[in-house]
């Protein structure tokens, strides 16, 4: 059992910590304010940003001193949304979320996975039919073996986990997210990851 608290309680935040507590975690949620947020992450040992990412880098600065040693789990993209309110442009050129919450916390362990993907997926990834991926971006290998093992609770088989390597990979996964706005006007909401053809 790790101690999860999960900042964000929206669509992604809700589905993520009903999974995790499903496979016997004990989680918290808090919202975005800063005081909930600090609670949480303070007793938690592992933390999940799953705020909308444009104002995540200012909301986990904040939280340098709860989130010393601990590990920041960021499954967010940080976007520019278009008039439609789907992304239109990267927030961080030649640069990442996870790089800059990195740079910004350095004694936390940031990983980033679950990005490339519509939320439902995150947690049911074996109701699509074919095979998702799921990437780690991340500088610590103790980190990253934590958080491949609580995707494997939530349902990613071994695998379907790939390692990409340090936290500027991240960059690569985030900009996956440009494929979103266009794959929705074409077919829908429907659930959708991205894939690797091996």
């Amino acid at each position: 059992m790790t101690k999860i608290a999960v900042v964000g309680n929206g669509r992604v935040g809700g589905s993520l910590a009903a999974a995790l507590a499903r496979a016997g975690h004990e989680v918290t949620v808090a919202d975005r304010t800063p005081g909930t947020a600090a609670d949480a992450a303070r007793t938690a040992e592992v933390v999940i940003n799953a705020t909308p990412g444009a104002g995540s880098l200012d909301r986990f600065a904040a939280l340098r001193a709860e989130l010393r040693g601990k590990i920041l789990v960021d499954v967010s993209n940080a976007t520019v949304d278009g008039p439609d309110g789907l992304p239109a442009d990267l927030l961080h050129h030649g640069s990442s979320l996870g790089e800059q919450l990195q740079e910004a916390l350095p004694e936390t362990h940031v990983v980033k996975t679950l990005n490339t993907m519509l939320h439902p997926v995150m947690t049911a990834p074996a109701t699509l039919a074919q095979a998702p991926d799921a990437f780690l971006s991340g500088e610590n290998q103790q980190a990253k073996q934590t958080v491949r093992e609580l995707l494997v609770d939530l349902g990613w088989r071994e695998e379907w986990i790939t390692d990409l390597g340090g936290i500027r990979t991240a960059r690569a996964t985030e900009a996956a997210i440009l494929f979103v706005p266009h794959v929705i006007r074409s077919s829908g909401f429907a659930p959708f990851a991205i894939s690797v053809a091996r």
